[in-house]
Parts: structure tokens; C-alpha cells; sequence
């Protein structure tokens, strides 16, 4: 556990550290996200924060290297084929390039096609399923585990990387919302992950949890500058990023074995289950999003000004008390899928229910004031 607060605090310094200079260089290079009508931001803010998130999981990976529980796994680093922490290395630094390119694509009152970046997400994808990052199996209710062939495996792997990474995206629309989201879901993966690790003797699998609690570290370093009122923007660069990694986390910590998947237990369904679950908010938005666009005639990846977090500032929340709910709801989701998996107790399960009727009763507050006035 040692070396996983280690690297939380390389992750997490190196955020923190890197901002400013970050936030510098956008105004020096007039990298501003300009206010719309469809944005609900007052002022222009520097939008090149992915770099501090890139910069810190480079940072944190190095050091993780140096590590005695991890340092196996980085032996092959340089070789070929890919060794595991070599495809996701490499697959981020697809992802941030493609995302930074569109951030300054902008920037001319361009951005990069939907076509595009989509492009940029399945050859990350592709590297990282080289890297023997993938989904090598399903395990369905009643029926028992589902072995993916490679193609089958190389198609689901990617698909789970594309959905995730635009989730992400798709919910960085107030200051801190997509970071803090992300830390919480990255924090559930870590606690799951750091459990199943235990006693394998695999350590490759370490890497789910290592990976987890770097983009923990990695986001809460930045939210001290982009919690609202946000000094900077993590930009596409960003959200790619971080939803890149949260999503390899999740394939690694997941939805693979380290054994024969035809012995695996009942105990792996609801395990398997925590990356929708955890993340419920903005894949259900993301959905939405795709339908709503698409009963309007709109491309899929049109900016509208209807997700989920718009609708309750629209409610009369405020700023922070919008993206305070969400970070509720999120962590609120994250403990229940805990507790069923680990915690047997009914108590704590209770403690989450009142929770959720309490967080609900917050979020309906302004609606029934105003049914009432």
C-alpha cells in the first residue's frame, strides 16, 4: 500500500505543480475557451490543462518504474512485442495528442472532426489491445463465462475505450465536474482492484490499481485550479486522457482473468459490473446524448447545451452545488458497489439508501420550493 500512496503523491504534486506554468503557456499562446451560448462559463479561461494531467501520469509512471512491486512489469519496457505498461504509455500518449491537437485546432475556430478523433481513439485502443490489455471474456447471468475470440476481443476492447473516453468528455462541461467524477470513479476502481490484486501472483495485475491511483492523484492535483470558478480548463486533452486511463483501470482490473474463467465464481459478477455502475452518470448522459442528437437530425457528437448537468443548473442550483450533487451521486454509486462486494454488512447498505434519498431530496429541492411558492 506503501508504494500505491507513493505514486498518489508523485501523481498528485506534479499536478498540482505543473498547472500554473501550464495555465501561463495557454495565455501565452492565447489558448482560450471562449464563452457561447451554449457554455456556461463568464470569461475566457485557458483550456490546455491536460498537459499538468499528461505531465503527472508520465511522472508518476517513471516513479512507479522505480518501485519494487512494480518494477517486473517494467522490464520489457523498450521490447517487442509491447509489454503492458509500453501499450499504455503509448496509447495515452496517443490519446493526449489527438485530444491537445483538437484543443488547438480550436484555437483557429476549426477542432477536429468527430471522424478524427474517433480515428485517434481506436488506434489508442488497437495499441493498448497489442499490449494484451483487452477483454478476454464475459461473464453472463445463468449462462457462466463467454470466451471472446481475438477479434471479437479486439472489437469489444476498443468499444469499451471509445464509449468511456467520449463519457468522460461528454460531462466536462462545468469546472471540476469531469475531474472530480473521474477521481471518485478512479478511487472505487483503486479500493476494487487493490482487493482482487491480493495474493496474485500475477503482477501484471498490480497495474489496475497503480493505474487507478494515478488518475486519482492526477486529478485532485488539478482541481485545485479547476474547481470553480476554474482557472483553467483540462480541455479535450484532458478529458481523453483521463477517460482513457480510467478505462484501461477497468479492462485490466476487470474484465479479464488471471485464471481458467470457466472456474470463476458468482462472486466476479458484481465486480465486473462496477465500471457501469461507478460510472452510470455520464454513460447514461453520453446515451442520452446520442439519442437526443439523433432525433433532432444532429450528428451524435453535436454540442448541445441538455446534459444531465445543465438540466440542474436549469433546476436553480448553483455552479458548485450542480457539480457537488453529481460528485454525490457518483460516490454514493461507487459505495454501494463496494459494499455489496466486499462489505456483507446490511447496515452500511442502509447507511447508502438514506444517502440517496437524502441526495435526491437536495437535488428536487429548488423544484419543489417553487411548486410550493
Amino acid at each position: 500500500m506503501i508504494s500505491y500512496l507513493l505514486v498518489l503523491m508523485v501523481a498528485a504534486f506534479v499536478s498540482y505543480a505543473v498547472t500554473p506554468p501550464v495555465i501561463a503557456l495557454s495565455r501565452r499562446m492565447g489558448a482560450f475557451d471562449v464563452p457561447t451560448d451554449r457554455k456556461v462559463h463568464a470569461r475566457p479561461t485557458p483550456t490546455l490543462g491536460g498537459i499538468a494531467i499528461f505531465v503527472s501520469f508520465l511522472a508518476a509512471f517513471v516513479a512507479a518504474s522505480s518501485l519494487r512491486e512494480f518494477s517486473t512489469s517494467f522490464v520489457q519496457f523498450f521490447r517487442w512485442p509491447l509489454s503492458e505498461p509500453a501499450g499504455i504509455a503509448a496509447g495515452t500518449a496517443i490519446i493526449f495528442v489527438v485530444g491537445m491537437w483538437d484543443d488547438l485546432a480550436k484555437q483557429r475556430g476549426e477542432g477536429l472532426t468527430a471522424p478524427a478523433k474517433l480515428a485517434g481513439q481506436i488506434l489508442s485502443g488497437g495499441i493498448l489491445f497489442l499490449a494484451g490489455v483487452r477483454l478476454d471474456y464475459f461473464l453472463v447471468p445463468l449462462i457462466g463465462p463467454i470466451l471472446l475470440d481475438p477479434n471479437t476481443s479486439a472489437i469489444v476492447t476498443i468499444l469499451w475505450i471509445v464509449v468511456i473516453v467520449n463519457a468522460v468528455n461528454l460531462i466536462d462541461g462545468l469546472d471540476g465536474l469531469a475531474a472530480g467524477i473521474t477521481a471518485i470513479a478512479a478511487a472505487a476502481f483503486f479500493i476494487y482492484s487493490y482487493q482482487v490484486s491480493l495474493g496474485l501472483a500475477d503482477v501484471e495485475q498490480r497495474n489496475a490499481p497503480l493505474i487507478a491511483i494515478i488518475i486519482v492523484g492526477a486529478t485532485l492535483g488539478f482541481l485545485r485550479y479547476n474547481f470553480n470558478p476554474a482557472k483553467v480548463f483540462m480541455g479535450d486533452s484532458g478529458s481523453h486522457t483521463i477517460g482513457y486511463l480510467l478505462a484501461v483501470s477497468s479492462i485490466i482490473g476487470v474484465g479479464r482473468s488471471t485464471t481458467n474463467p470457466i472456474a470463476e465464481s458468482l462472486l466476479f459478477y458484481l465486480p465486473l459490473a462496477i465500471p457501469l455502475i461507478v460510472l452510470a452518470l455520464p454513460i447514461l448522459d453520453l446515451l442520452f446524448a446520442v439519442i437526443r442528437r439523433a432525433r433532432k437530425g444532429r450528428h451524435p457528437f453535436h454540442a448541445d447545451k441538455e446534459h444531465l448537468h445543465h438540466r440542474l443548473l436549469e433546476l436553480g442550483h448553483g455552479h458548485r452545488q450542480t457539480v457537488l450533487i453529481m460528485y454525490a451521486w457518483t460516490a454514493v454509486a461507487a459505495g454501494v458497489t463496494l459494499t455489496f462486494s466486499f462489505v456483507p454488512n446490511p447496515i452500511f447498505r442502509f447507511m447508502f439508501a438514506a444517502a440517496a434519498v437524502a441526495i435526491l431530496a437536495y437535488t428536487l429541492l429548488p423544484t419543489l420550493i417553487r411548486s410550493r411558492t
